[in-house]
């Protein structure tokens, strides 16, 4: 765990690019328990979260490998044996969750750790588990294991207990190698799921998306698939969204992942932001359309409405936070409703100890009335990712010197962080824990 010394207060410029998603790189690790060969991903975000990933498919059984500087290789021979997985790393990610679905293949009875990742009150599984007993896979959960078993998966027509995104693809990775055609009504289709799926495919999934339902026609094996790019990660460029703007600078921020930032744009402009959008251009992946933003400093209202997440195309569960520095820049009151997490609105109050003026209703609702002046202070980051980075764009706001602790909440989803932002203007210091 690393503590940062931040100097703030500096307006940053130039260009920052967005590297590639976190939610999208974990889910596609954990489908490659699923191929028997040897696969090559691109462009793997070098993250923690990652490493913990990798760190439990290797004591599975994986052989997993970097071979160049954001590349990997996994090698699969069949023989996964989930007694042996790592347990110290499997509980400090909830991401090991898609191994429910992932591993059900190769499987018929396995047991799973229960799982970590960041502290947001009670974490239901049960969309994972009712759509799984769809198909016949029992999960029998212990104060310390999840216990999943079936005798005879069968294809099933179902709607989602809820839009997961988790759930959606442990169903998605489940109903592959399950005999027959399994119709999932109202699944998710964020981002990472969008970006799972291409991969599958490419690997020989049979899989159909339209408006309203996946249909997914079991297959008897996959095959490997040869250098998979990650797609980019819309809540990395939000995140430099909410830096630009919370710093008032002019930033350029390259590959974003125009489809899943719109609403969030349309709220922005909404506010009084002005953003320039360029012609968009394709993904590595050739799935999704990227485009470059430039958002000229501008003078910000609050909403006229309450602001809150919705499955996409509603404004991002994780792009939501990422909102509160800039709304403390904005003239007005915005009541914030964080209505799927238990706590995670409790952690938005630690910016009123940068001087955000913050008012706290309950576990699920704030209101933040602006425009306030940052200033310096000395935090410990939260357990949880994005309020984590919250109270570094806030630090980057103020003029002074802050004190950032116990970094690895932000280390977890960002790559290089520290350095990239100190190329645009950032002056932020690495210090011994």
């Amino acid at each position: 765990m690393a503590n940062l010394l931040i100097n703030g207060g500096k307006k940053l410029q130039g260009t920052i690019k967005t590297n590639s998603a976190k939610n999208s790189a974990v889910a596609i690790l954990c489908a490659t328990s699923m191929i028997k060969g040897t696969t090559t991903l691109s462009d793997v975000p070098r993250i923690e979260e990652v490493y913990r990933i990798i760190e439990i498919l290797s004591s599975l059984g994986l052989k997993i490998s970097w071979t160049g500087n954001q590349e990997l290789e996994i090698i699969n021979d069949g023989h996964l044996n989930p007694d042996k997985i790592d347990r110290e790393s499997f509980i400090k990610t909830r991401s090991t969750l898609l191994l429910m679905g992932a591993l059900t293949g190769e499987m018929k009875n396995f047991s799973l750790p229960k799982s970590g990742g960041c502290k947001l009150g009670k974490r239901t599984v049960n969309p994972y588990v009712i759509s799984l007993k769809y198909l016949g896979i029992k999960v029998k959960e212990t104060n310390t294991a999840y216990n999943i078993s079936y005798k005879n998966k069968k294809a099933a027509k179902f709607t989602m207990y809820e839009a997961s995104d988790t759930g959606t693809e442990n169903i998605i990775m489940a109903a592959i190698f399950t005999t027959g055609k399994t119709i999932i009504n109202f699944p998710s289709s964020n981002y990472m799921v969008q970006d799972l799926v291409c991969f599958l495919k490419k690997a020989g999934a049979k899989i159909e998306w339209d408006n309203i339902s996946l249909k997914i026609t079991g297959v008897k094996e996959l095959h490997p698939v040869k250098n998979y790019p990650i797609m980019p990660d819309p809540i990395e460029s939000m995140a430099f969204i909410s830096l630009a703007i919370t710093t008032k600078s002019n930033l350029k921020i390259t590959n974003c992942p125009i489809d899943f930032l719109l609403l969030e744009i349309e709220k922005l402009k909404v506010m009084g932001q002005k953003i320039k959008i360029s012609r968009s251009y394709k993904s590595k992946n050739a799935h999704f359309n990227l485009v470059d933003l430039e958002l000229p400093v501008s003078r910000l209202k609050a909403l006229p409405d309450k602001i809150h997440p919705q499955p996409y195309p509603g404004i991002n569960i994780d792009n939501l936070p990422l909102f509160v520095p800039i709304l403390t820049q904005a003239e007005g009151s915005t009541l914030v409703h964080d209505w799927i997490y238990e706590n995670r609105a409790i952690y938005y109050t630690e910016l009123s100890r940068l001087g955000a003026n913050i008012m706290l209703h309950d576990p699920h609702r704030v209101t933040i009335t602006g425009p306030t002046e940052f200033k310096p202070n000395e935090i410990i980051c939260p357990p949880a990712l994005r309020p984590s980075i919250n109270i570094l764009i806030g630090m980057l706001a103020a003029k002074g010197k802050s004190i950032l602790r116990n970094s690895y909440s932000i280390d977890r989803g960002y790559e290089n962080l520290y350095e990239r932002l100190n190329k645009i203007g950032a002056d932020i210091t690495v210090l011994d824990s």
